[in-house]
């Protein structure tokens, strides 16, 4: 470890130089693959999150974004467009039965106008609800690291942890907040040690979905939007 931490220190200086933003660069740009209007919701590689009040056609929304990805084009205004080496979409459940699981599949089919007596070959679609967190992970692991071509993944589940973490008007010490995140992100059946946890934690503030107060506490923040 303080080899590691040795090396990194060496290389600031290069990395700083190497860090730099000129008014001549050129980058290209940034691979949308999905959008609604003209507002943009998703991009290759990035997270996005899909938030709301309960009951407020969360769900719905998510099977309009799976259909016009499975046909790659728009549906309720959702435009999709993924790289054709990249069609393959990996759905994930953690929270309903496999009776509702079928109901939800078969909505995002009649939204793409997909026959439902045929599995389209670039949906794969899991209802993980009766497996422990740890088989869950394990499941999502396999399944994103073996299908090729996979351009899309989506669990639904993610804010029902960070819910779970606070209560109404809560704020968390640091620590508390750490160890919250741990333990309700693993009953979605996200692992996290402590390091993970730490950029977790990180990720979520660098999305404005949990929020330092003055008093150096942490809240969750539902209604921002992003």
């Amino acid at each position: 470890m303080k080899e590691v931490i040795k090396q990194q220190k060496t290389t600031i200086p290069e990395l700083w130089h190497n860090s730099r933003i000129r008014i001549t660069d050129v980058f290209n740009y940034p691979p949308v693959i999905l959008s609604v209007d003209d507002s943009i919701i998703g991009t290759l590689g990035n997270f996005s999150a899909s938030t709301g009040k309960a009951k407020s056609k969360k769900t719905f929304n998510v099977c309009a974004i799976v259909a016009a990805s499975l046909t790659n084009g728009t549906v309720l205004n959702y435009s999709a467009t993924l790289p054709s080496n990249k069609r393959n979409i990996l759905y994930v459940d953690t929270e309903q039965s496999p009776f509702h699981c079928k109901r939800v599949l078969s909505r995002m089919l009649r939204l793409a106008v997909y026959s439902e007596n045929k599995q389209p070959e670039t949906l794969e679609f899991l209802s993980l609800r009766r497996f422990t967190p740890k088989v869950r992970l394990s499941i999502i692991e396999e399944a994103v690291y073996h299908m090729n071509g996979l351009g899309l993944v989506i669990i639904d589940g993610h804010r029902e942890a960070l819910e779970s973490v606070f209560s109404i008007g809560d704020s968390l010490s640091y620590g508390t907040l750490i160890e919250r995140l741990r333990s309700s992100y693993s009953a979605v059946g996200c692992e996290c040690g402590i390091g993970k946890t730490k950029k977790l934690k990180q990720f979520l503030a660098n999305k404005r979905m949990i929020i330092q107060c003055d008093d150096k506490r942490y809240r969750y923040n539902p209604d921002f939007h992003y």
